[in-house]
């Protein structure tokens, strides 16, 4: 993979997971998340969430179509690179509300609501390295997209070890193909514990080995890594409520989605600590 497939691959996920995403907010979806992320602004009480949907939407949807037309130089990638900071930072700033921590089950490092808000910080590098490429080096690139694989894996695996958790994923490992054998072999915590361990355990080595420059430790890693946000996908398919035939996507449908970005942070890394992209 040359650098022009890495940014062919990359704009076809970020299209993609916005063209999606922006359609599922426009036509209603997950009013919950809309409430929660736009109190923080108090602008729920000015605007209806069907309002806010379509807002949302409608930035997400722009969002894709600028990501395509830059990628393919019929515009300049600015207003791309706008609008994925509003996008994104919208609902991170929204991590300092107390809706999204479980203050009763330790706080800090315990996310409520916002285990799919932490995803946002995946997309920003992605759209530094397909527009801004030159503007930082090779080893800075590979850190901006590292940070948010390792935070996310980190972060929402450490929570497989709470009993919360645990049973919160049972819905959607017993109806996936893949991963139902689990639940045959440990109890659900043990197949909790079993999934959490896997990704920290990757995400550490996959630190490790940018960090030692060794090849075929990032290669085991990442692909372990990588393994855990395709499985994701399937969940897509295999758990019941992902797809809504009113708003395409539903809650768990918009939460998986996000992990194609992180699909996008995996190829960067590889692209540059693995291969030899064109110029």
């Amino acid at each position: 993979m040359n650098l022009t497939h890495t940014n062919n691959a990359l704009t076809f996920l970020l299209t993609l997971s916005f063209a999606l995403l922006g359609v599922s907010f426009a036509l209603g979806a997950n009013p919950n998340t809309l409430s929660a992320t736009f109190s923080f602004y108090e602008l729920d009480t000015l605007l209806s969430n069907n309002t806010l949907g379509l807002l949302t939407g409608t930035a997400m949807i722009a969002l894709a179509v600028t990501t395509l037309a830059a990628h393919l130089k019929l515009i300049k990638p600015m207003p791309a690179l706008i609008l994925v900071l509003v996008v994104s930072i919208v609902p991170l700033l929204t991590l300092f509300a107390s809706n999204r921590w479980m203050a009763q089950l330790g706080g800090f490092p315990i996310i409520g609501s916002g285990q799919g808000i932490i995803k946002y910080f995946a997309i920003i590098p992605l759209y530094l390295f397909l527009f801004y490429k030159n503007k930082l080096t090779d080893k800075q690139h590979v850190l901006l997209n590292f940070i948010p694989v390792a935070m996310v894996l980190l972060w929402i695996g450490g929570m497989k070890f709470y009993e919360f958790e645990a049973k919160a994923i049972v819905g959607l490992i017993e109806t996936s193909p893949f991963m139902s054998w689990l639940y045959t072999v440990f109890s659900v915590q043990g197949a909790s514990n079993i999934i959490g361990g896997f990704d920290v355990l990757f995400a550490v080595l996959l630190g490790i080995g940018i960090l030692l420059n060794n090849k075929k430790l990032i290669i085991v890693s990442g692909l372990a890594c990588l393994s855990v946000f395709l499985m994701t996908q399937t969940f897509l398919i295999t758990a019941n409520g992902a797809f809504s035939s009113s708003t395409l996507l539903e809650r768990l449908g918009q939460f998986v989605i996000k992990d194609l970005w992180y699909v996008g942070n995996l190829i960067v890394i590889a692209t540059l600590m693995l291969l030899k992209p064109a110029k």
